[in-house]
C-alpha cells in the first residue's frame, strides 16, 4: 500500500472516525484504523463492535492494499504537522511509513484480516430524511439516555416509527424526554429500534445543522446512515423499551409559566449550594412568585425569586436540579411551561403550544 494525501485533506475524516475508537479494548486490533487504498480512494474505519463509522477521502494511490495502524497515533501525529503539507503512506512489511517534510514516522500494523466489521445484511427499510430535522429529534432527546444501568435497553435512545411520524425517545427512569417529527416515511410496517447511547453520541457529532437529505437504513439488527463520504453502522440494543407513554401526565392542569432563561439562570446559581449526592431544589410557589431553594448538609442555603404566571394553588415542589436544567435547557422557546396533576406527580415540561417536545421530570422528596 502506498498513497499520498493533503494532511487537511486526511485530518478531518480521521477525527471524525476516532470517536468510535475505544481507548481500552478487549481486541488488540480495535485500537487501530483499518485504511484501505484503491481507485483513487482511501477509506479508513474504526469500530468497537457495536458502532463501526466509515470515512472515505480521495488521495493519490500509487500501489493499492490495505493495513490496519494505531488510532490515536496517526491522528496526533497528523494533528502535530504543519498546515498544507503532503502526507506519504507507504508500507513495508509489518510496519506503515509516514513521511512529511522532514518528518518521518514508523508505526506497527496489525493484518486488516484480523479487524472486525459489522456484518450488515441489507436494510429492511430505508427512510430519507432531512439532515438539520434528525439532528434536532436526538439533541433534544439524548441527554435523558440512562448510562451503564443495568436495565440495558434504557442505555439508548428509542426510534419509534410509523408511515407519518418519526419519535425519538430516551428515559433513565428518573426522567423522560421525547421529540415528535410529522414526515411521511413510506413504511412496511411500524418500527421501534433501540440504538445503543454510543451510537446516538457519535451520530449526534457527525449530524450538522444542513437541509441536505440523508439516508437512514433500518433493519431488525443494526441501523446505517450514509452523509456524504461517511457511512456510521450502529447494532441495536436486543430488549424492549418501557411503555413510555404510560409515564407522560395527560390532562395535567395544574401549571405555571415563566421566562425559560430567567429559570435556567437560577436554577444554576441555586445549583451551587443543592446536596452534592441528591441535587435537590424545592420550588415554592405563592402568588404568581416561585422562591427557589436549595440546602447542603454543611447548613448551607441558595435562595432565588422569580415572578412566573401561576394556573395552580400555591404549593411546594421537589426536583433533582440537574434534571431540571437538562429538560430547560433542551428547549428552545424564550417561554417554559411547568404542568403536573398534583404536586406529588411527575412534572411535564413544553414549550407553549408546541406538543413536540415533550420532558418529563420526576419530583424529588425533600
Amino acid at each position: 500500500m502506498k498513497f499520498s494525501i493533503q494532511r487537511e485533506a486526511i485530518l478531518q475524516p480521521l477525527t471524525q472516525v476516532v470517536g468510535v475508537v475505544e481507548r481500552r479494548q478487549t481486541l488488540p486490533v480495535l485500537a487501530n484504523f483499518l485504511i484501505s487504498a484503491r481507485d483513487n480512494q482511501i477509506s479508513v474505519t474504526g469500530t468497537d463492535m457495536e458502532v463501526e463509522l466509515v470515512a472515505k477521502v480521495a488521495a493519490e494511490v500509487s500501489e493499492p492494499g490495505e493495513t490496519t495502524v494505531p488510532a490515536r497515533k496517526l491522528v496526533d501525529i497528523c494533528r502535530a504537522l504543519p498546515d498544507g503539507v503532503e502526507i506519504r503512506f507507504e508500507q513495508e512489511g509489518e510496519r506503515v511509513l509516514v513521511k512529511a517534510g522532514r518528518s518521518r514516522f514508523t508505526l506497527s500494523t496489525l493484518p486488516a484480516s484480523e479487524f472486525p466489521t459489522i456484518e450488515a445484511t441489507e436494510a429492511m427499510e430505508t427512510i430519507q430524511i432531512e439532515e438539520k430535522g434528525l439532528k434536532k429529534l436526538l439533541d433534544k432527546t439524548a441527554f435523558a439516555m440512562a448510562n451503564g444501568d443495568v436495565r440495558y435497553y434504557l442505555n439508548g435512545l428509542l426510534f419509534d416509527l410509523s408511515n407519518d411520524l418519526l419519535r425519538t425517545v430516551a428515559t433513565d427512569g428518573h426522567r423522560l424526554a421525547l421529540c415528535d417529527m410529522q414526515t411521511q416515511l413510506n413504511l412496511n410496517k411500524d418500527l421501534k429500534l433501540i440504538v445503543p447511547r454510543k451510537g446516538v453520541l457519535e451520530l449526534i457529532r457527525m449530524l450538522s445543522d444542513s437541509e441536505q437529505t440523508v439516508a437512514l437504513g433500518l433493519a431488525e439488527k443494526f441501523v446505517r446512515l450514509v452523509r456524504g463520504d461517511f457511512t456510521f453502522t450502529s447494532k441495536l440494543i436486543d430488549g424492549r423499551f418501557p411503555e413510555y407513554e404510560a409515564v407522560i401526565p395527560v390532562g395535567a392542569e395544574k401549571s405555571f409559566q415563566t421566562d425559560r432563561a430567567e429559570i435556567i439562570r437560577a436554577l444554576q446559581r441555586v445549583s451551587i449550594l443543592s446536596n452534592e449526592k441528591y441535587h435537590g431544589v424545592r420550588l415554592e410557589l405563592i402568588d404568581n412568585n416561585m422562591k427557589i431553594v436549595a440546602h447542603n448538609r454543611d447548613q448551607e442555603e441558595a435562595v432565588e425569586n422569580l415572578t412566573i404566571e401561576q394556573d395552580m394553588e400555591n404549593t411546594q415542589l421537589g426536583f433533582n436540579v440537574t434534571y431540571l436544567l437538562d429538560a430547560l435547557s433542551a428547549l428552545d422557546s424564550e417561554v417554559v411551561v411547568m404542568s403536573m396533576q398534583d404536586p406529588s406527580s411527575s412534572c411535564l415540561v413544553t414549550e407553549p403550544d408546541n406538543d413536540n417536545i415533550r420532558h418529563v421530570v420526576m419530583p424529588l422528596k425533600l
